[in-house]
Order: structure tokens, then C-alpha cells, then sequence
């Protein structure tokens, strides 16, 4: 009998033996990032360092939060990104501390982190996602890729699928409203704005807002009073946190469009200017506020 179970046991180990060498070999996992690099891992991420805020969103919100070691500065959110180790600013990084942190995967922001050492990363050999939603569906998009390479794929498509059903009932309940010309304000000294390439002129867009400077060649460019002035907006929108007067410089002007209607409004620069999920929080208060702008003539 004891024999007998001493073969049996054999037989049951060399079974399992043989099913897993016929497994095929584990897979590598490749996705494209937003500048249309292939990004490839061996095996899903397990320590990643995510160089934006934004990027720290996305991954957290695609179901690989627990794999992140390290985040840039302002990475607030979720509130539990806020206790990891920092590596800087987004356009001071300390890379001695990314690497001290033994990433598997880098987020960066293309248009954001320095393009110097984002070519240190890849030229040590750590893989590299370069982070750069200018729409919703890259957005969506982002939230699949980095659960693919985060081992987290379903939880990325779900939250995919949740902010693309979000977005078309936005879209269906704005879509025939009239149109508001804005002027977009990031910063107020210098005065800066965003163009028609970056996300938030897709949240315009969705709203019935048109941006007046959409056609600017720089993403986020610096403009002057007078061209302001001069384009004469039905509302301005101010992006700041400030707790001062972010309209003290156009209250002046009575005569501006914006100012004798009383169209000065602000929104969350932190959901709205993020290219992450809760930037439909945004635009959602966007929306409103381009309601009111519209009921004053």
C-alpha cells in the first residue's frame, strides 16, 4: 500500500511536471504610448515611478496604484499617491532618487518633463510610457494601456468603459447648445492660456464653449491684454487656485463683454487641466457655468 502511494505521488508530480512544461512561455506584454513608442515589459510592472500628476491618476484609476514607489510633486491624488516618496517637480526631477527607487516602468509627461532626462531613462534601459492625453478617448485609452502593463487589464477596461459612457451623456445633453466664446486663463502673470490641442479645449468643445485662441501654435501660450481685449469674450474662465481676485485686471474694462455681463468665472485648475478621469468632474462644472454665461445677454 505504502508503495503504492509512494508511485501515485510520483505519477501526480511528474503530471504537473509535464502540464507546466507544456505551457506556453510567458508572454511579453507591449502597448504604444502617446508619442507612438512601443513600450515593452517581461512580466506586468511592479515598481512604477509616475513623473506627472496626471499620469499618477491614470494609473491609480487603471488598477495599478499598489505598483507605485515614487511620484513627482502635486501628486495629490488619490490621497494615498500623496504619502509616496517624492522625486521633485515635474520639470526639476532629482534622477538619482528615480533610480534609487528601482522602477520597472517611468510614466512621463512628454510636454511637461525635461526631454533630457527622459532620454537618460530610456539610454539606462528602464522602459518608458510617455503620458500625453490631447483628447477623451486617449484618455480611455491611457486607462487600458497602463492597466495592460500595470497586470490590472480588466480593472482598466472597466474604468475605460465607466468614463466613456460618462463622457457620451455629457455630450448628448450639451451638443445643441449655443456657442460661448471663452477666454481661458491658466496664469495671470504672465497671462497664459491653452490652445485648441490641449484637452481642456475639448471640454470648450463639449460645453458649446469656443476658445478664442485655439488656433495658437503653442500648447499653453503666453498672450497679451490687447488680444484679449480685442477678441472680446462672451466669458472668461480662470483655471487658478488663488484665493485673490483672479478678474482683478479685467474689472476694469466695463466695457468688455465678459466684465458688463458679469462672466467671470472659476473652475478646478487641478480636475480640469489634468488629462485624467476626474477631468469630466470638470467639465461637468464647465458645462454650468457656460449655462449661466448663456442666460446673460
Amino acid at each position: 500500500m505504502a508503495v503504492r502511494r509512494f508511485f501515485k505521488g510520483v505519477c501526480a508530480l511528474g503530471c504537473i511536471s509535464a502540464a507546466v512544461s507544456a505551457l506556453p512561455a510567458s508572454a511579453s506584454i507591449s502597448v504604444v504610448d502617446d508619442a507612438g513608442r512601443t513600450v515593452t515589459l517581461t512580466a506586468p510592472a511592479r515598481r512604477i515611478v509616475s513623473l506627472a500628476p496626471h499620469a499618477t491618476e491614470l494609473v491609480y484609476a487603471s488598477g495599478a496604484g499598489a505598483a507605485v514607489v515614487g511620484v513627482s510633486e502635486y501628486s495629490t491624488y488619490p490621497p494615498e499617491a500623496g504619502k509616496l516618496p517624492s522625486v521633485g517637480g515635474v520639470s526639476a526631477l532629482d534622477l538619482e532618487r528615480v533610480l534609487a527607487l528601482k522602477p520597472d516602468l517611468v510614466i512621463v509627461w512628454g510636454s511637461g518633463n525635461s526631454a533630457t532626462q527622459i532620454a537618460r531613462l530610456r539610454q539606462i534601459g528602464i522602459p518608458v510610457f510617455e503620458s500625453e492625453p490631447r483628447s477623451f478617448e486617449m484618455v480611455a485609452t491611457s486607462l487600458e494601456r497602463l492597466g495592460k502593463l500595470g497586470g490590472t487589464e480588466p480593472v482598466g477596461q472597466e474604468a475605460a468603459s465607466a468614463f466613456r459612457e460618462r463622457l457620451s451623456r455629457l455630450e448628448k445633453l450639451y451638443k445643441h447648445r449655443p456657442a460661448v466664446s471663452v477666454f481661458y486663463q491658466i496664469w495671470r502673470t504672465p497671462l497664459m492660456t491653452l490652445n485648441g490641442e490641449h484637452l481642456v479645449s475639448s471640454g470648450l468643445r463639449l460645453c458649446g464653449g469656443r476658445n478664442i485662441f485655439a488656433d495658437l501654435p503653442q500648447l499653453a501660450p503666453t498672450i497679451s491684454t490687447e488680444a484679449v481685449l480685442k477678441a472680446d469674450p462672451d466669458a472668461i474662465i480662470a483655471s487658478s487656485g488663488a484665493k485673490d481676485d483672479a478678474f482683478r485686471q479685467w474689472r476694469r474694462f466695463e466695457g468688455m463683454r465678459a466684465v458688463k455681463r458679469g462672466n467671470l468665472y472659476t473652475v478646478d485648475g487641478e480636475l480640469m487641466n489634468r488629462a485624467a478621469p476626474r477631468v469630466l468632474d470638470g467639465v461637468e462644472a464647465l458645462c454650468r457655468v457656460l449655462e449661466k454665461a448663456r442666460t446673460v445677454k
